[in-house]
């Protein structure tokens, strides 16, 4: 299975009191490859920035390292 693992900071909406208190959240996750493009405009609607998009292949929640 094709999957992206999506690396995105995106700004948080919890506990904003002014504009210098603005936190940022990263977060990474396994995303479908034909979901790529839904998951992306999400992201972006949300006010985030993607920092790194790898291609992987395998299930989500299997252990990839090396046997």
């Amino acid at each position: 299975m094709r999957m992206f693992q999506v690396t995105a900071c995106v700004p948080s909406q919890s506990r904003i009191r002014t504009q210098r208190e603005l936190q940022n959240t990263y977060f990474t996750k396994l995303v479908p490859y034909e979901n790529w493009f839904r998951e992306q405009q999400r992201i972006q609607k949300m006010g985030g920035t993607i920092v790194k998009v790898k291609l992987v292949t395998g299930r989500p929640g299997t252990n990839t390292g090396l046997v």
